[in-house]
């Protein structure tokens, strides 16, 4: 096995999230579905731009967010994804160095710009997410550093990444390079609709090769075409060796084929913006996992991740987790 360098590796969306408070009307008023990621070209960006109002520009991303975290706790965390050599794409790369990730793919010069994400964010905390993929939809094989794949102790998948046809190829490569050399491999499930879309490649590829999995109520229902969590949690465990389910404020289910797991949400005097709470949730469980913690301790992780980023805008840690999960007797 190769020498580790990195507790985990994420590959995914690059992405500049335009965050924006609106109310429920403004929704309405322009067909969005509220509380989902909806996918939207060139000439939609900018129209729906056009209509926000002043927003905050954070770098996000899923599996970018769950990295920035892993190295707020003060892991090792690397990341793959595809920026543009433009403004959002400088704006990218500075922020996940900044918060301590390694991110050494180099910006493209040719192709799409980089992807946005705007997030509208109503009264309720409840985030209604359009993105445009732009360049990240681009990432393909020649991005993926094999060596870095196969010395990192877990490779985190975005389930978004399946939606265009060269990012899936790399992510199915980046899954085989990591399993060949022993490693762990986790996916996230990423949205709903992205569920709908691609089920049968997730069963498969979950059946075949992914050993920890991520998914919210709803994704893990929609997954396995049931209303009834319970009876998604059954099926999942049936076919994946740990799964990791949350649901919001009523905590999260882990499931492995030893036991089953409930681990409480951590309280918050007000919730600000729920973006980045399932991104924050598996980058404490995934820390967790690296250092060999015990599952119950992994979700306690992840649970405390996710109540520090709904306490404010935005999809990165404002505050220090390390010293949050010591002054809670975690680390």
């Amino acid at each position: 096995m190769p020498e580790t360098k990195i507790d985990v590796l994420g590959i995914g969306n690059a992405i500049v999230d335009i965050i924006d408070k609106v109310e429920d009307k403004f929704l309405e008023d322009n067909g969005l579905a509220k509380g989902h990621m909806a996918l939207i070209d060139t000439d939609e960006a900018e129209t729906l731009y056009g209509k926000m109002g002043p927003a905050i520009e954070s770098s996000g991303g899923s599996v970018a967010n769950s990295m920035a975290g892993i190295a707020s706790f003060g892991g090792k965390a690397a990341f793959i994804g595809r920026v543009a050599n433009d403004k959002l794409g400088d704006i990218f790369a500075h922020d996940i160095r900044a918060a301590g990730v390694d991110f050494q793919t180099s910006p493209a010069t040719d192709g799409l710009p980089t992807a946005r994400c705007f997030v509208l964010v109503t009264p309720d905390a409840e985030r209604t997410m359009n993105t445009y993929l732009g360049a990240s939809v681009q990432l393909g094989e020649a991005q993926l550093d094999k060596e870095l794949i196969a010395s990192a102790k877990i490779t985190y998948l975005e389930g978004y990444l399946f939606d265009p046809q060269e990012a899936k190829a790399a992510f199915h490569k980046a899954a085989h390079i990591a399993a060949s050399a022993g490693r762990k491999v986790a996916l996230s499930l990423s949205d709903g609709f992205c569920v709908d879309r691609h089920r049968a490649e997730f069963r498969a590829l979950i059946v075949g090769g992914v050993d920890i999995l991520f998914a919210n109520e709803a994704e893990i229902c929609a997954l396995y075409e049931t209303e009834d969590f319970d009876k998604a949690s059954a099926e999942v465990a049936k076919e994946c060796e740990l799964a990791a389910l949350t649901r919001g404020a009523s905590g999260a289910r882990i499931i492995s084929k030893d036991s089953i797991i409930e681990v409480a949400a951590y309280p918050v005097d007000k919730v600000e913006d729920t973006t980045g709470a399932g991104d924050l949730y598996a980058a404490g469980f995934l820390f967790g996992h690296s250092q060999g913690f015990a599952l119950e301790k992994c979700g306690q992780l992840g649970a405390l991740a996710a109540s520090e980023i709904i306490s404010h805008i935005g999809a990165r840690p404002e505050a220090d987790l390390k010293e949050l999960a010591q002054a809670k007797g975690l680390l």
